[in-house]
């Protein structure tokens, strides 16, 4: 007979690799599909376990991806409070289950079979009693502390952890344009606890990847079961994140996927070797203007001002206001991000668009821009070697 504790963890692991692999990658972003016994495993055993509707969680999170960090987003740490999300999570979903336009404009392409209709949906409180009953049977009333761990899993991992310290705490590989961070290997057991999910700034940069790690010591426990799961013709993924190269990759190589990452990780490694050093070196006249901790001013250079809210937005303009240099620099971090933003631009007209941030930022004579503009040459394809 399996002991309680073996038979818990194997529970819960196979519910979150339900969440991550059926709800997550395969439904809400479609970047990958499950065999059809694959995936109704999954559906059968959510169901058991969570009591949640394939609809309904696909629709709150895709609006969570469309109105990120703003009021509309059901979740965002930024306007609810990192706290609440990460203890109250669960009941913000449920509110959000209950607006017909979310499910309606954002739970398209979900399961609607005979199942689905007549049994998960219809009846998807009857899942988890009858969950109940079964670790009743299996382990008596040690059984019902088993059946309310499985309750807690999701609405305290998923909702809540993700959710909420996924945008607060850890570090970030990409400039998205939100506050998402990635957790692992920062907390290292918790990549078998959340099954992948922990590398949520990478998630965020590249929604549609069906790989969640990018860097080569990240581990995507859910990534590597869906290698297996495509070993043996039970899945077909469809799009993923390559892996940084060693050496300098080319901007005009590659797919869109690429260059889209190459841009983020650019953005990113200005972040920390301009701005974040120019920081450090003046914090002392930023702090005696405005009263911020470093860490604080930090993260207001470092974030998207979409993902910022109005107390954020103003100590932003008070660090700018208080060093012109900083000011300066950041500036340039905006015009950037334009020529990325470039839209129906060719790799040519972006090229040269870049060149000319790259003129622009030299003339400064700043050595720590000069360094990055070689870098950005470089990778251009245009400059000397960009540094490994």
């Amino acid at each position: 007979m399996v002991s309680p504790l073996v038979f818990t963890l194997v529970a819960t692991h196979v519910t979150i690799a339900g969440v991550t692999l059926f709800l997550h990658r395969s439904q809400a972003h479609k970047s990958v599909t499950l065999h059809p016994i694959i995936a109704h495993i999954f559906r059968f055993w959510l169901w058991l376990t969570t009591g949640m509707e394939t609809k309904q969680w696909v629709a709150i999170h895709r609006k969570h991806h469309a109105k990120c960090e703003t009021a509309e987003d059901p979740h965002s740490p930024v306007y609810l409070g990192v706290w609440n999300v990460m203890f109250l999570g669960v009941l913000f979903y449920k509110k959000e289950c209950k607006n017909q336009v979310t499910m309606e404009q954002y739970g398209q392409e979900t399961p609607e079979d005979w199942l689905e209709r007549n049994v998960y949906a219809r009846h998807s409180a009857k899942g988890i009693l009858l969950m109940l009953l079964i670790d009743l049977y299996l382990f008596g009333a040690t059984g019902l502390v088993v059946w309310l761990i499985q309750m807690a899993w999701i609405p305290f991992w998923a909702a809540g952890f993700i959710n909420g310290v996924g945008h607060w705490f850890g570090y970030r590989n990409f400039a998205a344009k939100d506050t998402s961070t990635n957790i692992s290997p920062l907390i290292l057991p918790i990549g078998l606890i959340v099954g992948g999910e922990e590398f949520h700034n990478n998630h965020h940069a590249f929604p549609r990847s069906a790989r969640l790690s990018y860097q080569k010591w990240e581990f995507d426990i859910g990534w590597f079961y869906l290698k297996t799961l495509e070993k043996f013709g039970l899945c077909k993924i469809h799009e993923f994140l390559p892996y940084p190269e060693k050496r300098s990759s080319n901007f005009k190589f590659g797919t869109n996927l690429q260059l889209f990452a190459n841009k983020m990780v650019s953005l990113r490694k200005y972040e920390l070797n301009v701005l974040k050093k120019a920081l450090s070196e003046r914090f002392d006249e930023v702090s005696a203007k405005v009263k911020v901790s470093y860490k604080s001013a930090l993260r207001a250079l470092s974030t998207h001002t979409s993902a910022m809210n109005k107390e954020e937005n103003a100590r932003l303009s008070k660090i700018c206001d208080s060093s012109s240099h900083i000011a300066k620099l950041y500036k340039f971090k905006e015009n950037l991000e334009e020529v990325w933003q470039g839209v129906g631009l060719s790799v040519a007209e972006r090229a040269e668009k870049v060149k000319a941030w790259c003129k622009e930022v030299e003339e400064t004579g700043n050595e720590d821009l000069i360094k990055f503009s070689n870098y950005i040459k470089a990778k251009m394809g245009i400059g000397q070697k960009a540094k490994a």
